[in-house]
C-alpha cells in the first residue's frame, strides 16, 4: 500500500498485516530512526492474532522507501508531520473505512512525530499509541545520561550541517539522516519544545487542543526513552487522557528500546485491553 506524500519525489512504503476476519481496530506503527518497518513483523503478527490490522510504514529514506538522504534532502519533522502521516491516514481509511477505529502506534521518533500530527489533526485518529517513545529533552533523563544526550545531539546537528546530511550509517547510530530533520531533533533536546524548522503554523500552541486517548509505554532496560522522558512526551499533550504502563517482563530479564518488537506479545495484549476498555467508556 504505498501512500503518495505530495509533491516530494518519493513514496513512503507500507506493509499491512491483517487478522482473519474483520479486524476489531488497526494500529497504524511508525517506527524509530534506522528500524525498517520489516523489523516489527513479529509485533505486527502479535497484534493480528488478537484481531487487530496493522499498517507499518517505512519512514522516509529508511527500509525501502527512496530516495536515501543525502544533501538534497529538505525534510525534517514538519514535513513528516504534515505529509507523510496524513497521507498514510487517509490512505488507510480507505482501505479499512471509516467505521474501524484507527490508533497510531508511534516508537522513538514515531512518537514524536506523531505528537505533531495530533496536533494538526486533533481527530484524524481515534488514538495515540507510544511504545519506548520519549521526548529527547535532555531533562527528561538521569543527569550524566541527560548531558551526553544534549551533547551527542548537538554534535550530531553539528556535524549534519558540515557534511549536508548525517552519517549515521558510518557512525553507527540513527542511520542516514537529512540535516534538517536533525535539527529538529536536536532542538527538542535542547529546548525540550517542538517548534520544528519551516513549520506552517505553532505545533506548541495546538498541542494543549488534542484530547485523544493515549496509552503510553515505556520498557524496562530503554536508555533512550526512560520512563521520565516517555512523561516529558506525554507531557506535551496536557489534554489527553494518559494510560501509562511500564513493561517489565517477568524474570527481571530486560527488554530496550528496540528489541520490545521481537517480544512484544505483552504489549500486544495491552493494547487490545486498552482498545477494549476505551469502548466502553
Amino acid at each position: 500500500m504505498p501512500a503518495d506524500v505530495g509533491h516530494d519525489p518519493q513514496r513512503v512504503i507500507t506493509r499491512v498485516v491483517e487478522p482473519i476476519g474483520t479486524p476489531s481496530a488497526v494500529v497504524m506503527i511508525w517506527p524509530a530512526m534506522a528500524v525498517n518497518a520489516s523489523y516489527y513483523a513479529p509485533f505486527c503478527a502479535e497484534l493480528a492474532g488478537l484481531g487487530i490490522a496493522t499498517v507499518t510504514a517505512d519512514l522516509r529514506g529508511q527500509g525501502e522507501s527512496r530516495p536515501r538522504p543525502g544533501r538534497d534532502s529538505r525534510h525534517g519533522y514538519h514535513e513528516l508531520a504534515s505529509r507523510d502521516w496524513p497521507a498514510l491516514v487517509a490512505a488507510t481509511r480507505e482501505r479499512f473505512g471509516e467505521d474501524v477505529a484507527l490508533y497510531l502506534l508511534g516508537h522513538s521518533i514515531g512518537g514524536q512525530i506523531s505528537v505533531l500530527y495530533a496536533a494538526r489533526e486533533p481527530q484524524g485518529v481515534d488514538g495515540l499509541i507510544f511504545v519506548a517513545a520519549g521526548s529527547v529533552h535532555f531533562r527528561g533523563f538521569p543527569a550524566l545520561s541527560g548531558l551526553r544526550v544534549l551533547l551527542s545531539t548537538q554534535l550530531a546537528a553539528l556535524l549534519a550541517r558540515v557534511w549536508g546530511y548525517f552519517p549515521g550509517h558510518r557512525l553507527g547510530f540513527a542511520g542516514r539522516q537529512p540535516t534538517a530533520l536533525i535539527r529538529d531533533w536536536a532542538r527538542i533536546a535542547r529546548t525540550g519544545r517542538f517548534r520544528p524548522s519551516g513549520a506552517d503554523l505553532d505545533y506548541e500552541e495546538r498541542l494543549p487542543s488534542v484530547r485523544l486517548p493515549v496509552l503510553a509505554v515505556s520498557v524496562r532496560g530503554d536508555g533512550l526513552a526512560p520512563p521520565a522522558a516517555v512523561d516529558r512526551l506525554c507531557a506535551a499533550l496536557p489534554s489527553a487522557v494518559v494510560h501509562r504502563w511500564h513493561y517489565a517482563p517477568d524474570g527481571g530479564g530486560q527488554v530496550g528500546h528496540v528489541r520490545w518488537a521481537r517480544k512484544g506479545a505483552p504489549v500486544a495484549a495491552r493494547i487490545r485491553s486498552w482498545i477494549d476498555e476505551g469502548r466502553v467508556l
